[in-house]
């Protein structure tokens, strides 16, 4: 019972020294609150507002029917221009897509016959001009079946594709960015909490003061764990409830509560990866390039941001020892497809093992740099 309290009151004294460190305390504001917000909105996966050009050389009633059909938001309203200035505005970069319709286009198509359209695409703007090429081949495609059918018997295929999609019907990246942001917000905090309070207690000389107390390492690691998960957990379910929901007005399919205590064990293994790291690094500086070499396997290869299915197997095996990747899958089926504990227990499971290692390697590691420092 006596080392519990120390626990306590050891977390108590962490949450009063986080709280009186201005930087952190706008670090972890701005993590959870504005940088989920422009990470949600600003990713480029849908087509958003691209500027289009269309030189039309047919000037029919399909061709006109074919121009309006681009508006936003996925584009601004097309600029009609003639061919002479399709090529200066694509060097000067004004368009990213500009459409080149060809004479009799309308008479070929009602004739039976293949006419071509000419797409011409900016692709130094990658996400632009990778997405956008299928948008606007399955709007012109659109367009002209419908206006062929209108005019003649089209012969249609004789299987039709219904797509229904599930869990973000509009396949909104506001829904998926702005959850998978959190997580690597939950992430990245949590390591640079716990690492920063370690690091903190050398520079200012506090470390010396514990080392005089009948406290052990133990207890030392165990304070700084429960108290910046807490801190952690905290912001993190705030930010879900009012920036995430509210804001962003994402839904949620499942419980949070769950997903909250999926979070607790998650930061059970990466505070303890920051106080590892916190035992290496022996300054801020070094900690902050620690925390590159980490988070960015951590964040790319954990299935957040392209599918674990997607990469190597060399690379999907390393990655099942990483947290994160079972934290991401642990939320994506709680929060998206709204999955119980029944379903999601294997992730709990492999999280408490993986922070159990975590933990065990840290605590060896400050058990020998405390020793160093007696």
């Amino acid at each position: 019972m006596h080392i519990w309290l120390n626990v306590f009151h050891l977390g108590v004294k962490e949450l009063r020294s986080l709280g009186r460190d201005k930087v952190m305390m706008v670090l972890i504001l701005f993590a959870f609150t504005v940088q989920v917000y422009l990470t949600a909105t600003g990713l480029p996966e849908s087509l958003h507002k691209a500027p289009i050009a269309v030189v039309d050389e047919d000037h029919s009633q399909l061709s006109t029917r074919i121009i309006n059909a681009f508006y936003p938001p996925h584009f601004l309203v097309p600029a009609v221009i003639d061919q002479y200035a399709m090529d200066p505005a694509m060097d000067a970069g004004i368009y990213t897509f500009v459409l080149d319709i060809p004479p009799d286009f309308q008479r070929d198509v009602l004739a039976g016959r293949t006419p071509s359209i000419q797409l011409n695409v900016d692709a130094t703007r990658m996400s632009q001009s990778f997405i956008g090429n299928s948008y606007i081949q399955n709007i012109v495609n659109g367009e002209v079946t419908a206006f062929a059918q209108g005019h003649r018997a089209v012969t249609t295929l004789p299987v039709e594709l219904e797509v229904r999609a599930r869990f973000n019907p509009n396949l909104s990246s506001v829904w998926f960015g702005s959850v998978m942001e959190l997580i690597n917000s939950v992430t990245m905090l949590s390591i640079i909490l716990t690492g920063a309070a370690l690091i903190r207690e050398r520079e200012h000389g506090t470390i010396e003061h514990l080392l005089v107390m009948p406290l052990t390492p133990f207890e030392i690691m165990s304070a700084k764990v429960w108290a910046m998960g807490l801190v952690v957990v905290v912001v993190a379910t705030a930010s879900l409830a009012f920036v995430v929901q509210g804001v962003l007005e994402v839904p949620i399919e499942g419980s949070i509560g769950l997903f909250v205590l999926g979070m607790a064990v998650h930061l059970f293994a990466t505070t303890s990866m920051g106080i590892f790291m916190g035992t290496v690094a022996r300054s801020m500086p070094q900690l902050g390039l620690l925390m590159i070499i980490i988070l960015l396997p951590l964040q790319l290869l954990s299935g957040g941001m392209t599918p674990r299915e997607s990469m190597p197997a060399l690379i999907q095996g390393l990655m099942m020892a990483a947290p994160t990747t079972h934290f991401v899958a642990l939320a994506q089926a709680i929060l998206y497809r709204g999955a119980n504990f029944s379903i999601v227990w294997p992730e709990f499971l492999a999280l408490i093992a993986i922070g159990g290692v975590f933990f065990m390697l840290a605590l060896s590691r400050f058990r020998k740099t405390i020793s160093s420092m007696a």
